[in-house]
């Protein structure tokens, strides 16, 4: 055996948490092809008015469910009544809008709610768990009977109750107001505002709870009583030395939770409460391709594969994760 051969599993034995982690996360082909896909989708969000060839609103009612000849081929059932333009590259929808714009468009909202999910929960939940597992008895009682209470509420129940009463009450209010205020950003942001709120508002609990666990098992532990006896604050305690320790699960807890923020989205969208038109979310195309399925399936297939797709990409990436983040793999192969 060479001095090469021997050196790598020492240098890797002796790598930090993060680096080691990251060495098997590249070694996992579905992770990578996975955080790919993630990478891909988030700079086309980004980029999405350099890359659509059209605007999400630009409508051509001459070529209202024109479909391209290719993919006429494709569906054959729909060629006795189809319009064949090639001008849309995957087809237009009812009123004349490039489906293919339109799906990049989607891409913004989808992968918006993706990243604002995980860092509320990631915020909002850590502290909230790292505290109420640290200091225990009377102030962890009550902190974790709030979090028993928000979960006695099916999650996307309460959600549709918060998206319904937000969109009723900040309706109709007068100029000046918080509600005319919060309605007005929500009308900016293509009616997102109140959707970031709703997950946002259940997103944490389970990170609080999982975050709480483990500070509970790690409270005890001899690095912490020694933090302690060397006169170390609560606050340093719990950020300098048990928040590195519990970030692990929960930066994998989050990521698996990920396809089901979009979900959520999605399902809004799709039942008429999500994102405002004209703007496009995945969800409300396939609720508008639903109701011509029969003539026009494509218009409700593409956009539930761009949701699939991007649903296995982030829960690729989370199973990859959570095997190169598991302490028990260090150093295996």
């Amino acid at each position: 055996m060479t001095v090469s051969e021997t050196a790598a599993p020492a240098r890797r034995k002796t790598a930090s948490l993060w680096s080691d982690a990251l060495y098997r996360l590249g070694r996992n082909k579905a992770a990578v092809f996975g955080g790919t896909l993630v990478v891909l989708l988030t700079l086309t969000a980004i980029f999405a008015a350099q890359v659509a060839p059209y605007s999400y609103s630009e409508q051509q009612r001459d070529h209202a469910d024109a479909m391209p000849a290719w993919m006429i081929s494709l569906f054959p059932m729909v060629e006795p009544y189809a319009k064949v333009s090639d001008q849309f590259s995957v087809g237009a929808d009812y009123v004349g809008r490039d489906l293919l714009s339109r799906l990049i468009y989607g891409a913004q909202i989808s992968m918006s709610v993706a990243y604002v999910g995980p860092i509320i929960a990631l915020l909002v939940g850590t502290v909230y768990g790292l505290i109420a597992g640290f200091f225990g008895g009377r102030v962890d009682n009550f902190m974790m009977r709030v979090v028993d209470v928000m979960y006695a509420f099916p999650t996307m129940l309460l959600i549709i109750l918060m998206m319904a009463f937000f969109r009723s009450s900040f309706a109709e209010s007068e100029p000046g107001s918080l509600s005319y205020t919060l309605n007005e950003i929500d009308r900016r942001f293509g009616g997102m505002l109140f959707i970031f709120v709703g997950i946002g508002i259940t997103a944490w609990m389970g990170t609080a709870r999982l975050a709480r666990g483990q500070v509970l098992s790690l409270r005890e532990q001899e690095f912490t009583l020694a933090a302690r006896a060397m006169g170390a604050g609560s606050g340093r305690i719990i950020f300098r030395h048990l928040l590195p320790n519990v970030l692990g699960p929960l930066v994998i807890t989050v990521t698996l939770a990920i396809p089901r923020y979009i979900s959520f989205e999605a399902f809004l969208s799709f039942i008429g409460l999500g994102v405002n038109a004209p703007t496009p979310s995945w969800g409300s195309m396939i609720s508008d391709g639903a109701l011509a399925i029969r003539t026009y399936p494509h218009q409700a297939i593409l956009p539930a594969l761009a949701l699939s797709i991007t649903m296995f990409a982030f829960n690729f990436l989370g199973d990859g994760l959570r095997d190169a983040l598991d302490p028990r793999l260090r150093g295996v192969q």
